[in-house]
């Protein structure tokens, strides 16, 4: 199981954030409701099937109002579970968890739906031998959490930003003139991960010939994937990105490519239905 990402540190930084947001100077109404003494018992629930993750947020978010409260989790990130699973318990001031419950939820919810797309992804290319990448297109702020959701999904993390991998894109090669020049250029630093976004077939000639280490095969269907990989000849590996859907990816797979990207991942993830239910 993949390590979760943040630090204690930044997972304080990220509930400041997130309860002053929300909170701000006071929860009003639960102030005004709910007696001081009052306490709650409830569960977390599953509304739907879904892939769990961010579960090891939650406990922090409710035991910064009520650094008291009890909260048993009976299911673990990465787990596939079904519509009507308690995902956890919980027991303590009613206040405090009521004023921490949407915090709690929306980040169970929006992490478990990136988890949850990411495995319908992985198991349309279950057999295929190619291997699923997440990509940078997340919401500002949130990258680590994302793609350790897609992850728990099932995927393979592609590069965490700018900083760590050379990835020469249409735009680079525009500016720069040319295929061979950017990958020249990038090659004169003695790094050996440089890749190359291809439109074409003739980029594709181009960058094998002046040593791109891997290919970026961007927007192509499955025939013109095929003449790809033959002209690369399995001398390096080859990514498969752009439009990329359930109802395609298969059949992309099934051309040979290593890798496909999805940005959809975590960009556009329907977040899951998960409800903190009150007990009697």
């Amino acid at each position: 199981m993949a390590a979760f990402p943040l630090s204690d540190a930044e997972v304080e930084a990220f509930i400041d954030t997130a309860f002053l947001e929300d909170i701000g100077p006071g929860d009003i109404t639960a102030e005004l409701v709910i007696p001081a003494e009052a306490t709650l018992v409830a569960s977390m629930n599953a509304r739907e099937s879904l892939v769990l993750a961010g579960l090891p947020l939650i406990k922090p978010i409710f035991q910064r109002l009520d650094p008291g409260c009890l909260v048993t989790l009976e299911a673990a990130d990465g787990n596939k579970i079904t519509a009507g699973a308690r995902i956890l318990h919980i027991e303590g001031n009613a206040r405090a968890l009521l004023s921490a419950e949407r915090t709690a939820l929306n980040i169970l919810q929006h992490l478990s739906g990136i988890a949850t797309l990411t495995r319908r992804y992985v198991d349309a290319v279950n057999g295929t031998g190619t291997t699923l990448l997440d990509t940078r297109k997340t919401i500002p702020g949130l990258r680590k959490l994302a793609k350790y959701a897609a992850r728990m999904g099932g995927a393979t993390n592609h590069r965490m930003g700018l900083y760590d991998a050379i990835m020469i894109k249409d735009n680079h090669i525009a500016v720069a003139g040319s295929v061979e020049k950017v990958v020249r250029a990038a090659k004169r630093t003695g790094r050996s991960d440089v890749q190359v976004e291809c439109d074409t077939l003739d980029q594709v000639r181009e960058a094998v010939r002046v040593g791109a280490n891997s290919l970026l095969l961007d927007n192509m269907p499955p025939a013109m994937l095929r003449q790809a990989r033959a002209i690369v000849d399995g001398a390096i590996p080859c990514e498969a990105s752009g439009g990329v859907n359930l109802d395609t990816i298969r059949a992309i797979a099934e051309t040979g490519v290593e890798f496909i990207s999805v940005g959809r991942l975590t960009q556009s993830a329907p977040a899951v239905d998960i409800g903190l239910d009150y007990s009697l």
